[in-house]
């Protein structure tokens, strides 16, 4: 391989983040997300399901802002069950879609006690292998193949599936450390083994359940660099995931630009701007309505905050003597303006003179009162949606795309 491996983001904030118990995403949310991971530089968004009927609009309207070069360069990558029929579907009910990644399950414990002989160590291979192909004769330009459980699978098994994927056409490979079993030493002996042998760029899919998901992710894509293949490291935005989460975006950003192991030594997508950390997990701990923990690296409130005598003489003095990076560069320092006196907002039972203030503060005209009345009425909507105020990247979206906006509002129950 003549260029030197890199790391890759692919986040999976709408698909893993939104799996987790208790908390949602709207539509709308999901897309804002999107954007937002767009500008940040993020290579892929595992952007949600296929054949999930009420997320057929959102993810067709999605698809048309690619079309309108509003979501490029971003990958938008669809889950799905590693079966043929699941597949077909998707193509029926997401035409547009080009990025796939098609998971089952390689683990002794899931074959047995997940399956219970539905599916043997032969079939889910001839399972995976025919939805492969069948991802690529209906026009699939990339397609991942996910192993469910890598971490407890059987290595000799592992590198079966992997070659089996490779042979039907897959692009990469997804380690799934499930349950969050792994090491960083023993999911770095375990990929590395899995590229010499697959010869595949390598995915990283981790849990935090033992709470070493950002350590193990990192190790994880070094290994793949390591044998001369490029990593692409799972993410969620603000470490949300199903029970203790998955990686967290920015923490795995910082991870391998400033830690004294990788730093200069494991090449990052020079496309990622860390710059947008800071607006994207304000964003997210807003719509998911889980608070930024104070110590959460890099935007958590106590990230720069010194205290103690001789940490806060220390870090006057210079910074670097208690900070390894500056808050600058994930895009805070800017003070925050609170409005205490009068402010209009948009809601579901807004008038016309109000919501004009508003999208007049956004600097946003408006054509004529028809335009602005069908603009309303869509931020109406949106508020319904989202069952919470619209915050100004969401009416700015609304203003600018009222099509895309009307399809991500729509239901369609069967």
């Amino acid at each position: 391989m003549a260029d030197k491996p890199k790391i890759y983001l692919i986040d999976v904030t709408n698909r893993d983040g939104v799996q987790t118990s208790r908390i949602c995403l709207s539509k709308l949310q999901k897309t804002m997300i999107n954007t937002l991971l767009n500008e940040m530089g993020v290579f892929q968004t595992e952007f949600g399901f296929p054949i999930t009927h009420h997320e057929t609009n959102y993810l067709n309207a999605n698809l048309e802002l690619v079309k309108k070069g509003v979501l490029v360069p971003i990958h938008l990558g669809g889950w799905l069950r590693a079966i043929k029929e699941d597949v077909e579907q998707s193509f029926k009910l997401v035409p547009a879609i080009k990025h796939l990644n098609l998971s089952i399950s390689t683990s002794d414990q899931m074959i047995e006690h997940k399956f219970k002989g539905k599916l043997d160590y032969v079939s889910i291979i001839k399972e995976m292998s025919e939805a492969v192909k069948e991802g690529r004769k209906l026009g699939a330009e990339t397609i991942g193949v996910n192993a469910e459980d890598a971490s407890r699978s059987r290595m000799e098994y592992l590198v079966e599936f992997g070659q089996a994927a490779k042979a039907a056409g897959a692009d990469r490979l997804r380690y799934c450390d499930t349950l969050g079993f792994d090491s960083p030493f023993s999911i770095y002996e375990r990929i590395k083994i899995i590229a010499e042998k697959v010869k595949l760029p390598i995915e990283v899919h981790c849990h935090n359940d033992l709470g070493m998901v950002v350590a193990n992710s990192i190790a994880g894509a070094m290994a793949a660099n390591d044998c001369g293949y490029d990593a692409y490291i799972n993410t969620c935005v603000n470490g949300m995931g199903e029970r203790a989460g998955n990686a967290d975006l920015v923490a795995v950003i910082l991870a391998i630009k400033y830690s004294s192991q990788i730093k200069g030594k494991y090449i990052l997508d020079e496309k990622v701007d860390l710059k947008l950390a800071w607006k994207i997990c304000k964003y997210a701990s807003y719509a998911f309505g889980i608070p930024i923990p104070i110590n959460q690296p890099g935007v958590g409130s106590n990230a720069f905050a010194h205290e103690s005598g001789i940490h806060a003489d220390g870090a006057l003095k210079d910074r670097r003597n208690y900070e390894l990076y500056d808050y600058e560069e994930l895009g805070r320092g800017d003070p925050e303006i609170i409005e205490t006196g009068r402010k209009i907002t948009v809601g579901e039972y807004s008038g016309i003179k109000g919501f004009r203030n508003v999208y007049d503060k956004l600097e946003i005209a408006f054509k004529d009162d028809k335009e602005a009345t069908e603009i309303l009425e869509l931020a109406r909507y949106a508020n319904v949606h989202n069952q919470k105020p619209l915050v100004d990247e969401e009416l700015k979206f609304i203003g600018k795309y009222p099509d895309i906006a009307r399809k991500i509002f729509t239901m369609s129950p069967e």
